[in-house]
């Protein structure tokens, strides 16, 4: 079973902050990065960015074998620097956006689920994070 304790992953994004900031909130952009694999896409994308706000996104296996949806309620923006959001489970993630060298280094702390291995989760949610920089620095 899972430990309680949040885990903790980051990559270092070679681009302006700027950039790296839009393509994390912007719909347009986040259907083509928010997947840990290329068997999964995202058909759908919605983020209204704001305290209170909701996002609701739609994963698909491209095999048609199985989708569903990610979703929660932003708690915290910090533009350019934080989002923190609570997903409909309960579990709390937060995403730290900060300027190192020529880059920028976005950090992800999340709280585990039940149902999947540490290992697991900490490979997934680190596949998106990869997806995300391979898809920011090719902008």
């Amino acid at each position: 079973m899972p430990s309680a304790s949040p885990i903790t992953i980051s990559t270092f994004v070679a681009v302006q902050l700027e950039i790296v900031w839009k393509a994390w909130i912007r719909p347009v952009h986040i259907k083509k990065w928010n997947t840990a694999s290329s068997d999964w896409y995202m058909p759908f994308a919605k983020n209204n960015l704001h305290v209170g706000g909701t996002f609701k996104y739609r994963m698909e296996a491209r095999d048609g074998s199985f989708g569903f949806d990610f979703e929660g309620k932003f708690l915290k923006i910090e533009t350019e620097t934080l989002i923190e959001y609570v997903l409909e489970d309960g579990r709390r993630v937060s995403i730290n956006f900060e300027k190192e060298g020529e880059g920028v280094r976005v950090t992800e702390t999340f709280e585990l689920e039940k149902q999947n291995s540490i290992e697991f989760q900490t490979q997934d949610w680190q596949s998106v994070l990869d997806n995300f920089k391979k898809y920011v620095e090719a902008l």
